[in-house]
């Protein structure tokens, strides 16, 4: 058995026993809605007695009969401030969004709250059959780890390193000890390397370097290059300071096809946030599905309130789960639309949900602006 899929217990049994229920479901993809609500409402009222923050927005309300209903922080707040829900002593991590610009989110995380995590990013890889004991070939377009480097990012990227043992690692975003810089002629000479050497090849990361060096490729007369059928591809963490060159997935997932020979199905995006750290993963046809652990609203750009299957708003993340920040029911700046599991015909049974802009679609367009253009449409 992989290292994380192992038992996790919560700081309080007594106090938090649905929450350990809930995150002790095995399955990937299945919702329980009672469980859940009952879940949610220990988390808040373990937030309510420890965050000033939180009992402000809580109140005297008690338990919470509608999911719709739970108060929430938007993702920003945690931009300008930080707020914990443990003492400083069990604060064994600290991590930060990885925007290339603005202030970044600052999260505190406690021994339970990143177990948990870690055993939903495990229990993801098991589903999807991505745990392996052979050795296989990592390229990571993430940043190269370095002391005091805290982005959320990059701590994904070693996560997910532990589910196969790396034969050889090669970053895309090298430490060059100044700072990190991108590499496209490293990262194809070991892509060439790696397609020589036989093993699988697991490239993970952010989706803007991979193209970029789809791009040098091209433009460097590389061949075609045939990775082994065993190879992988899991993007994430967005187009960040690249947005206003970003080419739509259909498109980078069939130039992987063609110039890496990786088959679609297993190329695959993720979506997570340091605000939120449960995994998102897309199933075999590409759609992000809500896991066991969480649950997903959509919230109207104009009113805020809940909005039905198929429209555009605000998402909204819920899990119980978190004990060391008062986050376990984030609004995001990204538009979003939820969608029934039946409209994707790949045979989970949850919902999923389609993100149509992070904060800055472009360099010159955010979330704000796309928010404001929906209000005008709907005038």
């Amino acid at each position: 058995m992989n290292r994380f899929l192992g038992p996790v217990t919560v700081p309080d049994p007594t106090a938090l026993a649905d929450v350990q229920r809930l995150c002790d479901v095995a399955e990937g993809y299945t919702h329980d809605d009672d469980l859940f609500l009952r879940a949610m409402n220990e988390s808040n009222a373990w937030h309510a007695e420890r965050s000033p923050l939180f009992a402000s927005l809580y109140g005297d309300r008690g338990p919470i009969g509608e999911l719709s209903e739970q108060p929430f922080v938007h993702a920003n707040f945690f931009k300008m401030h930080q707020v914990v829900s443990v003492p400083e002593k069990d604060v064994r991590a600290h991590m930060t969004s990885s925007g290339t610009t603005g202030q970044k989110s600052q999260m505190h995380f406690d021994d339970w709250t990143l177990g948990a995590g870690r055993r939903m990013v495990a229990r993801l890889f098991e589903h999807n059959g991505w745990i392996s004991d052979d050795p296989v070939n990592y390229l990571l377009y993430y940043y190269q780890p370095q002391p005091g480097l805290q982005l959320g990012t990059a701590a994904t990227g070693q996560l997910t390193c532990q589910f196969a043992p790396a034969n050889a690692t090669e970053y895309g975003l090298p430490n060059t000890g100044a700072g990190h810089e991108f590499d496209p002629f490293g990262a194809i000479r070991a892509l060439l390397r790696f397609a020589a050497d036989g093993r699988p090849v697991r490239i993970f990361g952010f989706p803007s370097f991979l193209a970029f060096t789809l791009d040098r490729m091209l433009a460097t007369g590389v061949p075609t290059i045939e990775l082994p059928q065993d190879s992988l591809v899991m993007l994430g963490g967005g187009w960040k300071g690249n947005a206003d060159k970003q080419i739509g997935k259909p498109e980078l997932y069939r130039r992987i096809h063609e110039q890496l020979g990786i088959a679609e199905d297993r190329i695959r995006d993720s979506f997570g946030s340091v605000e939120h750290s449960v995994p998102y993963f897309e199933c075999s046809g590409h759609s992000m599905h809500v896991p066991s652990w969480s649950r997903v609203l959509i919230r109207s750009v104009r009113t805020l309130e809940p909005l039905p299957y198929g429209e555009k708003g605000y998402l909204q993340f819920l899990s119980p789960y978190i004990t060391s920040a008062p986050a376990q029911s984030v609004l995001m700046g990204d538009l979003a639309s939820l969608h029934p599991a039946e409209e994707c015909g790949c045979g989970l049974s949850t919902p999923w949900f389609t993100v149509h802009g992070r904060a800055g679609v472009s360099r010159n367009r955010s979330c704000a602006i796309a928010a404001a253009e929906m209000l005008k449409g709907r005038s």
